[in-house]
């Protein structure tokens, strides 16, 4: 249980959704989590049930199973990177150090959940929630790491920035 406690569980959108039966309406709810370490780990969830809590759990267990590593360097990302994923761009740009994290809705989440202080980011095209997510995380997974790169071309690290 003492594992539960080191993520930090951000709520990114709560939806009620209505399915029309004979009766009337029936309401159930869609929760999108992001869950992260702020230390470079983070991970997205998306849960639905008939009950708001029970959708937030579900979203949140699905979001640990889906953590990614982001390689933070001075509280920002290593360099600049477009993620996309359908229409939704995310455009991401390290920033100095004391700039804050200047980024809209479910960006600003996922790098508070992430640990990234200081970040430059514009989101560009569809404005579904989901599909930024997703094109954040598209973005996180195509950063550059500095060691795997050194390691590959047979260098040390001092060899590749000078």
């Amino acid at each position: 249980m003492e594992r539960d406690k080191e993520f930090v569980e951000k709520l990114i959108k709560l939806n009620r959704v209505a399915k029309v039966v004979k009766g009337g309406r029936r309401f159930s709810f869609s929760a999108l989590m992001v869950v992260g370490d702020r230390n470079g780990r983070v991970g997205w969830g998306f849960g639905k049930a008939n009950d708001v809590a029970e959708a937030i759990r579900k979203s949140i267990d699905k979001a640990k199973k889906n953590l990614i590593t982001v390689p933070v360097k001075n509280s920002t990302v290593p360099h600049e990177i477009i993620g996309n994923f359908k229409s939704a761009s995310v455009l991401l740009k390290p920033a100095s150090p004391g700039t804050g994290v200047i980024a809209g809705g479910p960006v600003r989440a996922i790098m508070e959940a992430c640990g990234v202080h200081d970040i430059l980011s514009k989101s560009l095209g569809s404005k579904n929630t989901m599909n930024i997510v997703k094109a954040t995380f598209d973005g996180f997974e195509n950063i550059f790491d500095a060691k795997k790169i050194a390691k590959d071309r047979g260098k040390t690290l001092d060899e590749m920035w000078g």
